[in-house]
């Protein structure tokens, strides 16, 4: 069985990643990755002894993080969970280890690795993904605990240090975008949102700041979540067992569900009507066959990506910052690493000089009757002082560690007994 501590470490950490870099829409909704799956994917990992993992999966990419060195039989069980072959995953994975997997994951989080570039939302969803998979393996690892932690951090640097963010590009705020571009008196239109996950609710916001009093309704699977988003945005939900009804005065639908497969079709649109259809989810939710209807236009999140190409020629004027916060923010991460790793070793380290200072302070103590406060205070900042020249060794020499801690123990620890041996 793998040791606990051999779980975390930057010589375990792999991320398989399949994106829009390689795969289509289409390709990447095969391995979308749903919250249905955890619990089977989690349970196939520990069965197996595989050590920790866990999946961020959103409209562009769909990645495995683990702190397996047995990356590739995550995989394969990853697969087995969603009912593809390995072989098709690996197709279209990227597959990174050791350091450049940590650097994706915070270019990830950064937004540097979005389709559309400095898109933030992505940090939320990772955040999410990881505490979805926490809660169902019931522990915590202590690498991805810090990983996840610093690539919080690292988004927020980034977000707030420069402007990568500048322009809004989300792929919510790019289907807005598109409608103020593609649509006139677009106050007069009748819009339905149908999903209002975070992508939708994102989507709603959008609108609601860019399109003076639009006249939008939502509608959703679940009533009491279309209730609350309702009163949250303060506009009307319609029963989703009237969408079919009201879909007939729609003239934008924006399609933002999570559904394995297309829930709109060619059937939803029989009529002349003119009907802009934008389909923000992955898999695609919608069938390409609605603009067999000439009348019917269809927009998804790849087309939606090209719209906005100049806010992305500004952002990646920004990226150079952004990067140095990331090398910046890796380093201190592997510098915790180290420090985590040889800690034992420090800790004894210390604890033998802790053990020397009591023996001294008692044989003073029995001499003198009395021990200065600030005697005791001198002591341990020079226990700390030579603690931490100790410390900075070992961690700047790191495969001399073991040597110096032995020779060290051998100094402070055996020869003084084997003195102490010899005179009683």
């Amino acid at each position: 069985m793998l040791q606990y501590s051999d779980m975390h470490q930057t010589s375990n950490f792999a991320v398989l990643s399949i994106s829009y870099e390689k795969a289509d829409g289409e390709t990447r909704g095969k391995f979308a990755f749903f919250d249905e799956n955890i619990k089977s994917f989690v349970s196939r990992i520990h069965d197996e002894n595989l050590g920790d993992a866990f999946v961020v999966s959103t409209c562009n990419r769909t990645e495995i993080y683990t702190t397996t060195p047995n990356y590739l039989l995550v995989a394969e069980e990853y697969c087995k969970t969603i009912g593809v072959h390995l072989t098709d995953f690996l197709q279209f994975a990227n597959i990174l280890t050791k350091e450049e997997a940590l650097t994706h994951l915070f270019r990830v989080a950064a937004g540097l690795e979005s389709q559309i570039i400095g898109d933030f939302e992505i940090i939320g969803q990772i955040k999410k993904a990881y505490n979805r998979f926490k809660k169902e393996r019931q522990n915590s690892n202590p690498y991805l605990e810090r990983a996840i932690n610093s690539a919080i951090q690292i988004s927020k640097r980034i977000k707030n240090e420069t402007g990568i963010s500048n322009g809004a590009a989300s792929v919510s705020y790019a289907a807005v975008h598109y409608i103020l571009n593609n649509q006139k008196r677009i106050t007069d239109k009748n819009i339905l949102l149908l999903g209002v996950g975070e992508i939708g609710q994102n989507t709603v916001e959008n609108l609601v700041k860019h399109v003076y009093q639009p006249k939008i309704k939502i509608a959703n699977r679940t009533q009491d979540k279309a209730e609350k988003i309702s009163q949250k945005y303060n506009i009307p939900h319609v029963d989703y067992a009237d969408f079919d009804k009201e879909l007939k005065n729609t003239d934008i639908l924006i399609v933002a569900t999570g559904a394995k497969h297309p829930i709109i079709n060619a059937s939803h649109f029989p009529n002349g009507k003119e009907t802009l259809v934008i389909d923000l989810s992955i898999p695609h939710n919608v069938e390409k066959d609605v603009t067999n209807n000439e009348n019917v236009t269809l927009v998804d999140v790849d087309e939606l990506s090209k719209q906005i190409q100049e806010t992305i020629q500004q952002r990646e004027k920004e990226v150079p910052k952004a990067d140095k916060i990331i090398k910046e923010m890796a380093k201190d991460f592997l510098e915790w690493e180290k420090k985590r790793k040889l800690a034992p070793n420090i800790h004894h380290f210390k604890a033998v000089l802790k053990n020397m200072e009591r023996n001294e302070m008692h044989n003073f103590y029995r001499k003198n009757k009395y021990i200065n406060v600030t005697d005791m205070e001198l002591s341990d900042k020079m226990i700390q002082k030579i603690t931490n020249r100790f410390a900075k060794y070992i961690i700047d020499n790191p495969w001399k560690a073991e040597e110096i801690s032995k020779l060290m123990h051998e100094i402070l620890v055996e020869q003084p007994n084997n003195e102490f041996n010899e005179k009683h």
